[in-house]
């Protein structure tokens, strides 16, 4: 068996000298209680082709996700938002940056490093305020970095929401992230009641042939008492693949 190198010995080191909130510190967003905006949810500009960025120049504060883990490990690390997982960018000094539209009510966010460790997790409240409750979200992320899933949604009014008509009677493409990993929000605050159809479209890669799996996640009265909560994972083979995700009947 051989001895361990000097770099794995620091690892160590670091490992049994930090305590795991020692591991991670969160910027953004803070823990507590917070009030909303009239203005939200937060919806991103989108922009094709897409910027490296993974959060973009005037993100507002309370669209933030951000900070830095110490010890990555050997996997990539993991972004957690109310239950919704997914790959988490890091950059070489182990900062993080991601735009995210939270929901009235209870939030968390958890960040897990590349050993399946929770070394951040942060709660907070936000109020209504005049900010509209999602009562039903559709969330895409998927696990390949330098490609681009696009999120479609067709709802029970013969309306399409995707990043080329982003805001529908029902509601609106908040989020879309076209550089790797997501997330895509669509959010509505007054759903119409009816059958839905979740597409998700494999728009691009930077290599040919790559397979990526798309998770998508609906939930109707996200933090509430009544959340209800189902998620399905679609592996995408090729660009220009469409899939049809998910049917269902709101309420």
């Amino acid at each position: 068996m051989s001895k361990p190198s000097s770099s794995e010995h620091a690892a160590l080191f670091l490992a049994l000298a930090l305590p795991a909130a020692a591991w991670a510190q969160a910027e953004m967003p803070i823990g507590g209680w917070r009030t909303g905006s009239a203005d939200a949810p937060y919806t991103q500009e989108v922009n094709y082709p897409a910027s490296r960025a993974g959060m973009p120049a005037g993100t507002p504060d309370a669209a933030q996700i951000r900070g830095r883990i110490a010890h990555q490990g050997k996997g990539p690390a993991t972004l957690v938002v109310n239950g919704n997982a997914m790959p988490l960018e890091v950059d070489e000094q182990g900062r993080y940056g991601r735009a995210y539209s939270f929901a009235t009510g209870s939030n968390s966010v958890e960040i897990r490093d590349g050993e399946g460790r929770s070394v951040q997790r942060t709660q907070f409240y936000q109020t209504a305020a005049g900010q509209p409750q999602a009562r039903l979200r559709v969330v895409l992320s998927w696990d390949t970095d330098g490609t681009d899933l696009d999120l479609h949604v067709l709802t029970p009014d013969g309306e399409h929401a995707w990043y080329g008509n982003r805001v529908v009677r029902s509601g609106a493409i908040d989020v879309d992230v076209t550089t790797g990993y997501g997330p895509e929000i669509f959010a509505s605050p007054s759903p119409s009641k009816g059958p839905y159809l979740v597409y998700v479209n494999y728009y691009g890669s930077g290599r040919s042939h790559l397979l990526t799996t798309a998770r998508v996640s609906v939930i109707s009265n996200e933090g509430t008492p009544d959340e209800r909560r189902q998620e399905f994972d679609v592996p995408m083979r090729a660009a220009g693949e469409l899939t049809l995700v998910r049917q269902f009947v709101y309420p």
